[in-house]
């Protein structure tokens, strides 16, 4: 997501850059570009008015027209300006008062509420809480039975609902149950429509009133551009929410959502899906966010992940490897095992600071599959190939592509690579790798 619009501001940029000093046409013309790549990344019209006079404000005043450098003054301000629109900062879920705490997750069909009650649940109990899962879903088929699964999955407490019995009835019963068993936060997976209508809001009013849940959350598929911005109305003017999840953030829709909901409603995002897996939820950085759409990158959120996904004292012994010149091609594929946990490479790269403005890398999509290849190949060796890979001779080869299902070719280039790869850590080791950060290695 935002790939789009962060390539047209860049481009705004660098030609406002272009300039060594910046008259007041200039850069109304540099807003005209950005006005028209945020209403082509589907942001809010009135929200983009408003965004670009407030910018112009700042824009063409003692700030920008009396500095060295200002172009980049203009680029900071839009990077404030945008930090401004997606909410200022991260508002976290307010879990205080009444225990068990209730969260009620609405919204409509299809936008991904049964697993982002899953990761809603997982990430709360990394974070010290014991959650319970509840569906109050008693229309779509095999809906309680989706999040039990989940539940499993996860050896997470999931409430056993019956079809039967009022969706009011269940949400009060679980919570007297989570209370009984001292689970300190009950997860309430409601029902969803194609449409917002009258027996889906009377519904959820009646949950409402029976649990009094301290967060309501929609969750809003950012995929459906504007189309989210006005079901985050009605629920609001209905339900009044306290915030918003956005699911499928890590997909190619154009941005205008996330971007919009904040302005429209009121209501902050607080957290964002980020991929299919369980463990790809987060909260919703405005700051960070910003930094992506122009091109700054998100080493926070980066580091963040490989604290969540790496062992500490795996990460520090993999270091002592590297600085003794001890690290085997075995050292190598548990690296790459943590790495994959990390999420998608295309997630992971696109965190990098400037990683978006290396001509020679648009459109780059990293494949996957080769992740796999090179740890099967690793694999089809013997412990002595995988410490010492200088005795892996042709008939050696031969056979770990056999056993791999891949090629001798295969073979050799990984060999050739992780040679490569050795060689560069030999140079690197002079620079000190305690000055990384853990679980961060260089490569």
């Amino acid at each position: 997501m935002f790939d789009s619009l962060s390539e047209r501001l860049n481009s705004v940029f660098k030609h406002l850059k272009g300039y060594g000093k910046l008259s007041e046409k200039n850069i109304q013309d540099g807003l005209r570009e950005v006005r028209l790549a945020l209403l082509e990344a589907d942001v809010n019209y009135k929200v983009v008015k408003d965004f670009i006079a407030r910018v112009k404000e700042r824009a063409i005043g003692q700030e920008v027209m009396e500095s060295l450098t200002p172009a980049q003054q203009v680029v900071k301000i839009v990077h404030e300006e945008l930090i401004t629109l997606l909410g200022g900062y991260n508002q976290r879920l307010d879990l205080s008062g009444r225990q068990p705490a209730v969260i009620l997750l609405v919204g409509l069909q299809g936008s991904g509420k049964t697993t982002t009650a899953a990761k809603l649940a997982r990430w709360l109990r990394s974070k010290g809480r014991r959650p319970y899962l509840v569906s109050v879903d008693v229309y779509r088929p095999a809906a309680i039975e989706q999040l039990k699964v989940l539940g499993d999955q996860l050896k997470i407490d999931v409430y056993p609902s019956e079809p039967s019995v009022p969706p009011a009835e269940i949400a009060r019963l679980a919570v007297a149950r989570a209370d009984a068993s001292h689970l300190d936060t009950v997860i309430l997976d409601t029902a969803g429509r194609l449409h917002i209508d009258e027996a889906l809001m009377d519904e959820l009013k009646e949950i409402k009133a029976v649990t009094s849940p301290q967060e309501i959350l929609l969750v809003a598929d950012a995929m459906t551009g504007q189309d989210a911005v006005h079901i985050a109305q009605k629920f609001d003017q209905d339900l009044s929410i306290t915030g918003v999840v956005l699911t499928k953030l890590e997909g190619d829709a154009r941005g205008g959502a996330a971007l919009s909901i904040q302005a429209v409603t009121g209501k902050p995002v607080k957290l964002a899906g980020v991929g299919e897996k369980l463990d790809a939820l987060e909260p919703f950085h405005p700051d960070r966010i910003a930094n992506r759409i122009l091109g700054m990158g998100d080493v926070l959120s980066l580091i963040e992940k490989a604290q969540d996904t790496i062992d500490k004292k795996k990460a520090l012994e993999l270091r002592d490897k590297l600085e003794k010149d001890t690290f085997t091609l075995e050292d190598f594929r548990d690296q790459l095992k943590r790495i994959r946990k990390m999420g998608s490479l295309e997630q992971i790269i696109s965190m990098i600071p400037g990683f978006n403005k290396i001509k020679q890398l648009k459109g780059f999509v990293p494949d996957e599959k080769e992740l796999i290849r090179v740890e099967a190949i690793i694999n089809s060796m013997t412990p002595q190939e995988r410490r010492h890979y200088g005795i892996i001779n042709a008939s050696r080869r031969r056979r770990i592509a056999r056993g791999s299902g891949t090629t001798t070719q295969d073979v050799n280039r990984l060999l050739k690579n992780y040679a490569a790869m050795n060689k560069m850590l030999k140079k690197m080791r002079k620079t000190n790798f305690k000055r990384f950060p853990e679980g961060l290695l260089p490569f």
